[in-house]
């Protein structure tokens, strides 16, 4: 599961950067930067709630 994260983290920073630098329409560039957006965030959220807690 860890693995199919850290791809999907990886292709959406990917994503989103790329948007910002390529797309020129407004509303189709808006859109397509949140929906990378969310799922970076998720993904993000998805991986630290599946962290190796240390006992103490």
């Amino acid at each position: 599961m860890k693995p199919l994260l850290r791809t999907v983290l990886l292709v959406a920073l990917v994503a989103n950067l790329s948007l910002n630098l390529l797309v020129d329409q407004e509303g189709l560039h808006i859109a397509l930067s949140v929906v990378s957006g969310v799922v970076l965030l998720a993904s993000a959220a998805g991986l630290w709630m599946l962290r190796s807690r240390r006992e103490s």
